[in-house]
C-alpha cells in the first residue's frame, strides 16, 4: 500500500455531522445529555433523586473507549490484546490488585465480540462517542445507588437506560419537543454549538471548486440536521453539499444491503416511500452505501471513484466505512487536543507554503536535536477536551507487573483501532483546512510506525513511549 494519502486523489469527500463538521461546547453538551437521561430515570422509572445532582468534577469519569459490563456493573479500559488495564465498579476505581484478582492477565470474556467491532450486545456496551459518554457516568452512578440501597450483585437497569436514550433521541423527539435535549438545543444553540470556522467553510468551497463531490452522511434526523447546519454554516448550507443523507442509521448504512435499508425521500421531514435505486443527487433519508456508490460512479464517470469519509466514531463511521465500503477514512479525534498535541519539526521536504497552520511555526527547529523537536503549540484551538484523571490516557496505559515485575506500557484497544482502521487521524477539520488539497499525509499502514498517521503529530503519550511499547 502506498505510504501517503492526499485529498487531491479522491473524487468524493464525505462528512459525518455531529462532532465532525459540527463541534459542540463539550462541558455544556455533556451536562445537558446527562441531565436529559437522569431526569427520565428519576421521573419515569423511579430511580434515586440523587442522580439529578451532579458536580462538574464528576464528569472526569467520562472517557471514550470504556466498556460497561452490564452484568456486574463494572467499567473497563482494555489493552489492545483484550486484557483489562483499569476498572471501576460503578464510579469507584478498583486497585491494580483488585483488577488482577478479578480479571488476571486473561483476555476479557467478551473481547472476541469487541474485536469483531460489535459496540453493543446484551452483555456489554462500548462508549465510543460524545453523545454516549455522559450515559457512562449516569450508569456508574446508578450502580453506586443500587449497591447502596439494594446491595445488588447483578444489574438490570440497562433497559431503563435504553428507554431514556430513546425518549430523548427518537426520530420524532425534535418535532414533538419530547425530552430535554432537543428543546434545549433549539432554544439555546449558541450555548451548545460552535460555529464552523471560516477556514473550514473556505476549505469546503475549495473542495467543491476542485470538482470534488461532497457528501453529508449523518444519523441525525433531517430536522435536527437542518438546525445544526443553519447555525454552524448558514442558511445556504445545502450549497456546500451535493448529497445530504440524514437518519443514515450508521453503522448499518455501510453494512446493510439495499433491500435491508433502502433510501427514502423526504417531505416536510417525513420519510416517504422506499427507492429502488438512487438516481440523482439531493437530500435523502436512511439508505445504504451500495446504492450511494452506484450513483457516485455515475456522477464521476469512473468505475471505481475514490471516496474519503471524515467521522468521529470508530464504530459508526471509521470501521464500517473502511471495512464494508473500502473507503479512505479520516478519524476526528478531539483527544489529540487534550493530549497536548506537540508539533514535530519539518522532517520532509515539503516546501514551507505547503505547511498547514499547525506546522509552519516549527520549521525553524529542523536543525535542532531530535530531543527538542516537540513543543506545545501556542496557537492551537483551545482544548475542549481534558484527560480523565480516573482513566488516564486514551492511547496508552501501564500494565501493573506480576510479582513485582516492572510495569509495561501498552497501547489501549481504542488506540489499536485507530491505526488499524483509519487512513489518518486529526484533532479537527480546522487542523487541515489551511493545507493545499494536494498535501501528502503519511498514512497509517501495517509496515510503518503505529504513530505514522497522526496529523499534525502523534499524541504525547505515544511519542514518549514508542520505544518501550509492548506491541503484540
Amino acid at each position: 500500500m502506498q505510504q501517503h494519502f492526499s485529498l487531491a486523489d479522491c473524487e468524493v469527500v464525505g462528512f459525518d455531522l455531529d462532532h465532525t463538521l459540527c463541534r459542540y461546547h463539550l462541558p455544556q453538551s455533556e451536562r445537558l445529555i446527562y441531565d436529559s437521561f437522569a431526569q427520565y430515570l428519576v421521573t419515569e422509572k423511579g430511580y434515586d433523586k440523587g442522580l439529578l445532582t451532579l458536580t462538574p468534577e464528576s464528569l472526569d469519569f467520562c472517557c471514550k473507549g470504556l466498556v460497561l459490563d452490564l452484568e456486574d456493573g463494572n467499567f473497563l479500559k482494555l489493552a489492545e490484546d483484550g486484557t483489562v488495564l483499569r476498572a471501576s465498579h460503578g464510579t469507584r476505581s478498583m486497585t491494580s490488585e483488585e483488577v488482577l484478582e478479578i480479571y488476571g492477565r486473561r483476555e476479557w470474556k467478551h473481547f472476541s465480540a469487541v474485536r469483531g467491532m460489535l459496540s453493543r450486545s446484551g452483555k456489554y456496551y462500548l462508549y465510543d462517542n460524545y453523545f454516549d459518554l455522559p450515559g457512562a457516568l449516569l450508569c456508574a452512578r446508578v450502580v453506586d445507588s443500587l449497591d447502596q440501597h439494594d446491595g445488588q450483585k447483578k444489574y438490570d437497569f440497562w433497559k431503563d437506560m435504553v428507554a431514556a436514550i430513546q425518549h430523548n433521541y427518537k426520530i420524532t423527539a425534535f418535532k414533538e419537543e419530547c425530552g430535554m435535549y432537543f428543546p434545549e438545543v433549539k432554544n439555546h444553540p449558541d450555548k451548545y454549538l460552535q460555529r464552523c470556522p471560516e477556514s473550514v467553510k473556505k476549505w469546503l468551497k475549495q473542495l467543491k471548486s476542485a470538482g470534488k463531490i461532497l457528501l453529508l452522511i449523518t444519523s441525525s434526523h433531517s430536522d435536527y440536521c437542518r438546525l445544526l447546519c443553519e447555525y454552524i454554516l448558514g442558511n445556504d448550507f445545502e450549497e456546500y453539499f451535493d448529497i445530504v443523507i440524514t437518519n443514515a442509521l450508521k453503522p448499518g448504512f455501510f453494512s446493510h444491503t439495499p433491500n435491508q435499508r433502502p433510501f427514502r425521500t423526504l417531505e416536510n421531514d417525513e420519510e416517504q416511500e422506499a427507492l429502488l435505486s438512487l438516481d440523482k443527487p439531493g437530500w435523502y433519508s436512511q439508505g445504504n452505501a451500495i446504492h450511494l456508490y452506484e450513483l457516485l460512479k455515475k456522477m464521476t464517470g469512473k468505475l471505481d471513484p475514490k471516496v474519503v469519509y471524515f467521522g468521529d466514531s470508530m464504530h459508526s463511521d471509521i470501521f464500517p466505512a473502511h471495512h464494508y465500503s473500502n473507503w479512505e477514512t479520516v478519524f476526528i479525534l478531539e483527544e489529540l487536543l487534550g493530549d497536548k498535541v506537540m508539533v514535530p519539526a519539518e522532517t520532509e521536504s515539503e516546501p514551507l507554503e505547503k505547511k498547514g497552520k499547525y506546522e509552519s511555526k516549527t520549521s525553524e527547529l529542523s536543525s535542532l536535536p531530535t530531543s527538542i523537536f516537540y513543543r506545545p503549540l501556542g496557537h492551537q484551538p483551545k482544548a475542549p477536551y481534558h484527560i480523565s484523571k480516573q482513566w488516564g490516557s486514551f492511547f496508552m496505559d501501564r500494565l501493573p507487573g506480576l510479582e513485582n515485575a516492572e510495569e509495561t506500557l501498552v497501547r489501549t484497544w481504542s488506540c489499536k483501532c485507530i491505526s488499524t482502521y483509519s487512513t489518518i487521524a486529526i484533532p479537527s477539520l480546522e487542523a487541515i483546512a489551511d493545507l493545499p488539497l494536494d498535501y501528502r499525509f503519511t498514512r497509517f499502514s501495517s509496515n510503518s510506525s503505529a504513530t505514522s498517521g497522526y496529523y499534525p503529530s502523534p499524541p504525547r503519550a505515544l511519542l514518549t513511549s514508542e520505544e518501550s511499547v509492548t506491541m503484540k
